[in-house]
């Protein structure tokens, strides 16, 4: 951080969000980015391309300068939970381009504009904006999925860590894991308040 300018701070947060979330990605298969790991359909590559809607709609449309290639959810210009799911004619390559795209795109409206410009989002579904909203919207957007695609990457083939070479978890083996897994497990079953659910 450059503890002399706000914006560029804020930027950093965002970017670091940002490659947390492409990195999850990295050595999976196909099939695994898309996976759902979830009861409602959460996948990696799913996350991704919700988060460049995010991104073109909170730094492009918002501020009159949109971004062409994805449809805005918010909008209604796309079917709900569209932006939420890799069709398979959708390449990993295809979505994690838009996504990059959008990111530049909105990098550059980060530039263009001061903290304190004013857009709004289209369609009525919310009032006036600061460019510094939208900054701090995104921040909390991409770590809040940044940290979904942390479970669901464990979830796929155990892989944790907050980045590349910065790992955020004890190194254990996998012994030492399913132990500490086991305790939680035990800890939770003794705070059981119903004698009911006691096993």
């Amino acid at each position: 951080m450059t503890g002399h300018d706000p914006k560029a701070d804020l930027q950093t947060y965002l970017q670091d969000a940002r490659d947390v979330l492409l990195w999850k990605l990295d050595g999976l298969s196909e099939y695994d980015v898309r996976r759902p790991m979830t009861p409602t359909g959460t996948s990696l590559l799913g996350l991704v391309k919700h988060l460049a809607g995010a991104e073109a709609l909170y730094f492009g449309a918002v501020y009159g300068r949109p971004f062409a290639g994805t449809a805005l959810w918010i909008t209604g210009d796309a079917e709900p939970n569209a932006d939420l799911w890799a069709r398979a004619d959708e390449p990993r390559e295809e979505i994690v381009g838009l996504y990059r795209r959008a990111c530049a795109h909105a990098d550059e409206t980060i530039a263009a504009l001061p903290l304190d410009a004013v857009g709004r989002i289209p369609g009525g579904r919310g009032g006036d904006l600061t460019l510094h909203h939208s900054l701090a919207h995104m921040i909390a957007e991409t770590q809040r999925h940044a940290g979904h695609a942390d479970i669901v990457r464990e979830l796929i083939d155990g892989a944790t860590g907050q980045r590349p070479g910065g790992a955020n978890t004890p190194e254990k083996d996998s012994d030492w894991w399913a132990a500490h897994r086991e305790r939680v497990e035990r800890a939770a079953r003794a705070a059981r308040q119903d004698p009911e659910e006691r096993p």
